[in-house]
């Protein structure tokens, strides 16, 4: 019963310290905030600066796909304090900027986005062991810390952005110090189970319809072998395309229909949480219904994000857009929750890691649709054309969804 109990509480502690080190890693995600003093002191352009966020995400990308790979080869601990140091010093470094926009590809895209692509993919990897009873919602905790980071500290940073004696160059050393000393932190404190660990099993689910096929742990190579995987792989880039193109100019949005900037500055906090909350949400309903549900009810909510931002955009309605970030949110919350399912119960658990981090790389290329929707943006002059091309992502999407049956 004490070995129990000292498993049910490792469990718990375990969890607690990987979602507070993704609530610090998350602030990637707070961009459209953090380059605000940077267009202003450099004057550079939207189209610069969105493709900092692409570079990002595709370095938070590879990221992942180091750490799965050094985690064969040396201890987790020190592949998450090794990625808390990176982290830290990107930022550190950003606050150095001199001018020149490819210093910031490389301090920021580079670095910071790399170190904590490494850092998440290892302590989700690490964290999720613990909970193969409840895989969908212990991925959907971690995942919301990663979410609502944007709300917490993209308002901090706005205060310490307009406070003379602080301003946005010590504001992003002090972030560098803390995000590197929490994450080291957690190379210390997380720990993966002993192989002689026993903790509690999935139950059969006895509220949706199983889906028939073998399972069995496939091999990265075996994996992207099969044809469902790049269903589910283009799928997840459609689907989180919506997101990551909203997220890159979402305050900007918000004005275009009348939000006062200090408004738009809370809408953005509000996507964030939603973001948070479509994370919990989706990896409960994981837990609940299984996968196939959860991926066509992702997608369908999805289409519905997109579909009423357009209208909001076509009428010039605050109140309607508000709604569409809400939604866009909740679905881009979802994506990374139904991707780390997916491939847990799919592919299995043996080579989770680096399946996870493969089946990650869809963010990257998804991010380039926020260039695109950028580009369409400035040649049309309108939110219009950008939103018509993410609805149709959606709904093609919806398409693929239907034919993902067994790996």
């Amino acid at each position: 019963m004490s070995k129990n109990k000292n498993c049910a509480a490792a469990r718990m502690l375990y969890l607690a310290m990987g979602t507070v080190s993704m609530l610090f890693a998350g602030v990637i995600y707070a961009w459209s905030i953090l380059k605000m003093p940077l267009a202003q002191e450099f004057g550079w352009g939207a189209s610069q600066l969105t493709l900092n966020f692409t570079l990002t995400m595709c370095f938070f990308c590879l990221g992942g796909f180091i750490g799965s790979l050094a985690v064969k080869k040396i201890n987790h601990s020190v592949v998450i304090i090794l990625s808390g140091i990176v982290a830290g010093l990107g930022f550190v470094f950003t606050s150095l900027l001199s001018g020149s926009i490819f210093v910031l590809y490389i301090t920021y895209a580079v670095a910071a986005g790399l170190g904590i692509g490494i850092a998440y993919n290892v302590i989700i990897s690490s964290v999720n062991a613990w909970f193969p009873d409840k895989r969908g919602l212990s991925s959907g905790c971690l995942l919301m810390g990663f979410g609502i980071s944007t709300l917490l500290f993209g308002n901090i940073f706005d205060v310490l952005f307009s406070m003379p004696e602080i301003g946005w160059r010590k504001a992003y050393v002090l972030f560098g110090i803390v995000i590197a000393v929490v994450l080291i932190a957690s190379g210390i404190i997380i720990k993966r189970p002993a192989k002689d660990t026993v903790l509690p099993q999935p139950k059969k689910n006895t509220s949706a319809k199983e889906e028939s096929f073998e399972k069995k742990d496939y091999s990265t190579l075996e994996m992207i072998k099969r044809f469902s995987f790049w269903r589910a792989f283009v799928c997840l880039i459609f689907l989180c395309a919506v997101g990551n193109s909203v997220i890159s100019f979402a305050k900007d949005l918000a004005v275009s229909v009348g939000a006062s900037a200090a408004l738009s500055t809370t809408l953005v906090g509000i996507l964030s949480v939603c973001n948070g909350l479509g994370r919990i949400i989706t990896g409960a309903v994981f837990d609940r219904f299984g996968r196939r549900i959860t991926m066509i009810g992702s997608n369908i909510v999805t289409i519905a994000a997109a579909g009423i931002t357009l209208l909001a955009v076509l009428v010039h309605s605050l109140p309607i857009c508000i709604v569409g970030l809400c939604l866009t949110g909740i679905s881009y919350g979802s994506s990374p929750t139904v991707s780390s399912a997916f491939i847990a119960a799919f592919y299995g658990q043996k080579y989770f890691a680096t399946n996870y981090s493969v089946m990650n790389f869809h963010l990257t290329i998804g991010s380039f649709m926020a260039t695109a929707c950028s580009s369409l943006l400035t040649s049309s002059g309108s939110y219009i054309a950008p939103f018509v091309l993410l609805l149709s992502l959606a709904c093609a999407a919806l398409i693929l969804n239907f034919s993902i049956r067994r790996p």
